[in-house]
């Protein structure tokens, strides 16, 4: 016959998983909006360009406004590489996003 504190860790155990992958996904997201802030930050160099500087990158102006008028936890270089791309004709691939219900609804549209 198991002993109270056996029965007592054995049913703790799921609990403790499940805290375990809750704070890996806490800790994913804030990760992720650590690296979209520091794109932010480094992308808000693009700003300070004028517009022949910004043609010989293939973006105008108003892909700059565009991109920085995203949620601040969005990434702006991904609108920007998806902007650049398509006007040379590349393959474009959308960025990810934070939101999993989001995510998980463009896997959904995707199939249909």
């Amino acid at each position: 016959m198991p002993s109270h504190a056996e029965a007592v860790k054995s049913a703790a155990e799921p609990f403790g998983r499940t805290i375990a992958v809750a704070l890996a996904s806490v800790m994913t997201r804030i990760r992720s909006l650590a690296v979209a802030f520091r794109h932010r930050r480094d992308a808000a160099v693009l700003a300070s360009f004028d517009d022949r500087m910004l043609a010989d990158i293939g973006l105008t102006r108003r892909d700059v406004r565009e991109a920085f008028s995203e949620p601040p936890w969005r990434d702006p270089t991904a609108l920007l590489v998806n902007r650049i791309d398509r006007r040379r004709g590349r393959h474009v691939i959308p960025a990810p996003s934070l939101v999993p219900e989001i995510a998980r609804l463009r896997v959904l549209m995707r199939r249909y």
